[in-house]
């Protein structure tokens, strides 16, 4: 594929699907050439992020049964792939979490299904997004905690506290039996974080289920991890437009959005150090942490994924945030479907060829459908 770069630039308020494309009306609305309505609700405590919905249906009811099936089963997932709480009469993420080295541990299939999928694709992509990280990420996620509440005393932690977590990273050593299933953490220290993935993972599931259910049309929206389902049928549109958040922009406290996709059936993914962070000495440190120097990476201000299936493209959003550039391109040039979007550290953007002719910098709009 030929590398297009591109200077960032903001556009003109695209119209856009994503926190602001809810500002939609928790009602209705028909369009004249068409006979389904479009109908939107978002809800809050599951996966600490607001999960939007946006559908088409035939009729109030027929959503309703949509959102109910959704709601759900986002609050079974978040529940099952927890790492800090627990809950009566469920084993989760922290049960097994609280057994490293003691024993296997009875897990869910929606467990055992997300762990397998996190082992196989880290095999397959380089080692680079480890959902046994947990020990570092801990240690990051505790110093940024403290930093946020108190910014005159921020700290960074101090690398050996890191190098000696980082000797329970070891994936092998997450032993998952499907047939018994069970999970066992082999060593006493081990944690999993399965952040990188579980929320696009549970997206993914969902998605899958409202369609068996009967949905045709509509959009699930967890956190900026977009799942697009069918095409808009409104009679107008033939993709739906999901707005690319400018991660610079970002850092300053602003929500702008510089470009749009236009895609349907997909996922869009992105990863970024604008997403959560704290600053030490005047410098940002963020949550995607070099499984090799134990520190934020710096490749990137942010990359997004599209792809045919959200738990996958929010494995690669972190995998291809950890690569160099042209290990980066490399990876996502080799696995068909994908796509992606790299913002450099200086500003400039570059894409792959598919990304870009789903771009409105480039031309794309709502009413093409060629791909």
């Amino acid at each position: 594929m030929m590398e297009k770069v591109m200077k960032m630039k903001r556009l003109t308020r695209p119209i856009i699907i994503l926190l602001s494309f809810l500002l939609l009306l928790t009602g209705c609305r028909r369009s004249p050439a068409s006979e389904y309505e479009r109908y939107s609700r978002s809800f809050l405590g599951t996966f600490d992020t607001i999960i939007q919905f946006v559908a088409y249906a035939k009729s109030e009811e027929e959503f309703e049964t949509y959102y109910q099936l959704l709601e759900s089963r986002f609050q079974e997932l978040h529940q099952l792939y927890d790492i800090y709480h627990e809950y009566e009469g469920i084993n989760n993420i922290k049960t097994i979490n609280d057994n490293a080295g003691r024993k296997p541990v009875p897990a869910a299939q929606e467990i055992i299904d997300l762990l397998l999928f996190a082992k196989d694709w880290h095999q397959r992509t380089g080692g680079r997004t480890n959902i046994a990280m947990g020990p570092v990420l801990k240690i990051w996620h505790d110093y940024r905690t403290e930093g946020i509440k108190d910014p005159d005393k921020a700290q960074l932690p101090p690398p050996e506290e890191l190098r000696q977590a980082a000797r329970y990273t070891d994936l092998d050593q997450v032993i998952v039996d499907p047939e018994e299933g069970t999970v066992y953490l082999a060593e006493e220290g081990m944690s999993l974080d399965v952040g990188a993935i579980a929320k696009g993972y549970a997206v993914e599931l969902v998605v899958q289920e409202v369609v068996a259910a009967g949905l045709e049309a509509g959009i699930i929206s967890a956190g900026g991890n977009v799942r697009t389902i069918g095409k808009p049928l409104d009679g107008q549109r033939e993709r739906w437009s999901i707005g690319i958040q400018d991660p610079i922009a970002s850092l300053h406290g602003n929500s702008d959005y510089f470009d749009t996709l236009f895609v349907t059936d997909a996922a869009i993914v992105s990863s970024g150090d604008y997403q959560r962070y704290y600053t030490v000495d005047g410098e940002i440190y963020h949550h995607i942490i070099d499984p090799d120097t134990l520190m934020p990476a710096k490749y990137y201000k942010g990359v997004t994924i599209v792809a045919p299936d959200s738990g996958l493209a929010d494995f690669l959003s972190t995998t291809a945030f950890l690569l160099p550039y042209p290990e980066s391109r490399g990876l996502i040039d080799s696995l068909p479907g994908v796509e992606a979007l790299w913002v450099m550290a200086d500003g400039s953007v570059k894409v792959t060829e598919g990304m870009e002719k789903m771009l409105a910098s480039h031309g794309a709009t709502a009413h093409d459908s060629s791909e």
